[in-house]
């Protein structure tokens, strides 16, 4: 799950037994375990249980900021968080662990604090408030402000700030690095390629020779290649206009950076900024372009594999696309649950490209050929663009409302025009790019026209 989704618990944490830059051990343990070793080592037992309790949580939302940020990964570290107090909270691996902060961690581990209006874990700085001194929670201080009767709320506030909220009870989970884990750029599509041009066009705002992207869609075009590679040469990483794991961290690196993400004064990451526009997965009773595209890389595997059923490529994952699913899944070694996660739509398009490189050339024998398995995007040129343009050129001398074309093999204004003219008369999402559910139509409309028969 991208970083920059909802935050969640981790499961487990990694800490670096020395600065960052030292030739020092790592340690993993759970969390909870983590917390209840840093609150052993940074407070006394004794104190009011009110001041451990406000402690607690400025440490826990302080460890989450590391993890949830990828503060260290995205500098290529191996862990998540160090045990040096110059960067970090203290943590003495092996140390004796008091019974009275054991059982508040066990209560609170997965409550944090937050901005109100963001989403992030606050960067809770804290010191120990008489040989050193902050803007955040003075340690010592909490035990003053307890026995005048304050609140572990009332403490937090009365260090960041009236408009803190706590987060009670966030899911735990298994940390996931936020990299994709393959290189993607132009035709990809998803939360990833919408996440990147959110960061980079606020990236922008420091960089401005970094040019914005717009809209910020999830579909990587021209113009997000052009941001990327902007963006990479700025930052002296090659200019591919590809997002490999470098340029991922790096773009991470950066945004955590403009916005303060890992300060107590950031501006905070915005729930819009992390929306997620693409579903994470699909299952019975989703509708919509997704399902299309399944719809139609599902069927054309059919095509080349009886065992995978036919299906009505009409939008809705209803029992059909269900079992088609499930037969998918099965025959290519998934646990079958019907359900199209990332790993099962991965495989999915693996098996379709390979249906794609295993076809003979002229295959189409004239009529339309299958879906190139990526966007077509305003800006690309190549021979797909040029394919494009040749049949919706012959769609358009029946519907005059398409306007003819330059067959140049490049995706400029007037093919993007009549791409969403295309769209809108056959009831497509009006995107102005083409993906499965587009190129299918269009194929099947060319046929039609040429042969009077559309292809399977």
């Amino acid at each position: 799950m991208p970083r920059y989704d909802v935050p969640t618990v981790p499961e487990n944490i990694t800490v670096h037994l020395g600065p960052p830059d030292s030739n020092a051990a790592n340690v993993t343990l759970s969390f909870p375990d983590y917390i209840k070793n840093v609150a052993s080592s940074e407070i006394y037992p004794t104190w009011p249980e009110a001041s451990l309790r406000a402690n607690i949580y400025a440490q826990i939302t302080f460890a989450l900021n590391r993890v949830f940020t990828e503060w260290y990964r995205s500098r290529g570290y191996d862990f998540d968080i160090t045990s040096s107090t110059q960067y970090d909270q203290a943590f003495v691996n092996g140390r004796e662990i008091f019974d009275n902060i054991s059982r508040i961690v066990d209560e609170v581990f997965n409550n944090y604090v937050v901005r109100q209006g963001s989403i992030e874990p606050l960067f809770t700085q804290f010191c120990n408030g008489t040989t050193v001194t902050c803007d955040g929670l003075s340690q010592w201080g909490t035990v003053t402000l307890a026995n005048r009767g304050f609140t572990p709320y009332e403490m937090l506030q009365n260090y960041y700030g009236d408009d803190i909220n706590i987060v009670r009870n966030a899911p735990v989970a298994p940390y996931v690095p936020s990299y994709p884990g393959t290189p993607f750029g132009i035709g990809s599509s998803g939360n990833e390629v919408r996440t990147i041009q959110v960061e980079l066009n606020r990236i922008g705002n420091n960089y401005p020779a970094i040019p914005k992207i717009m809209p910020a869609n999830g579909l990587y075009g021209e113009a997000t290649a052009e941001a990327v590679r902007v963006f990479q040469g700025v930052f002296g990483l090659p200019q591919t206009g590809v997002v490999n794991k470098a340029t991922w961290y790096q773009i991470k690196f950066i945004f955590a950076a403009v916005k303060g993400l890992a300060e107590l004064t950031g501006e905070g990451l915005r729930p819009s900024e992390v929306e997620q526009t693409f579903p994470e997965q699909l299952s019975k009773g989703d509708y919509g372009q997704p399902v299309r595209s399944l719809q139609y890389y599902l069927n054309v595997i059919a095509y080349f594999n009886p065992e995978i059923p036919d299906t009505a490529a009409d939008g809705v994952f209803g029992e059909a696309t269900e079992q088609q699913v499930l037969a998918f899944e099965r025959f290519y070694g998934l646990t079958p649950d019907g359900i199209v996660d990332f790993r099962t739509w991965q495989l999915i398009q693996d098996i379709y490209n390979n249906i794609l490189d295993g076809l003979p050339e002229g295959y189409e024998a004239g009529a339309a050929a299958l879906y190139p398995g990526y966007n077509i995007t305003p800006g690309m040129a190549n021979d797909d663009v040029r394919e494009l343009q040749t049949y919706l050129n012959v769609i358009g001398r029946n519907y005059r409302d398409i306007p003819e074309i330059p067959v140049t093999g490049f995706f400029g204004a007037e093919t993007e025009n009549a791409v969403r003219v295309f769209q809108e008369l056959f009831g497509l999402d009006v995107t102005g790019v083409v993906g499965a559910p587009t190129w299918d139509a269009i194929a099947r409309e060319y046929n039609f026209i040429k042969f009077g028969v559309q292809r399977p």
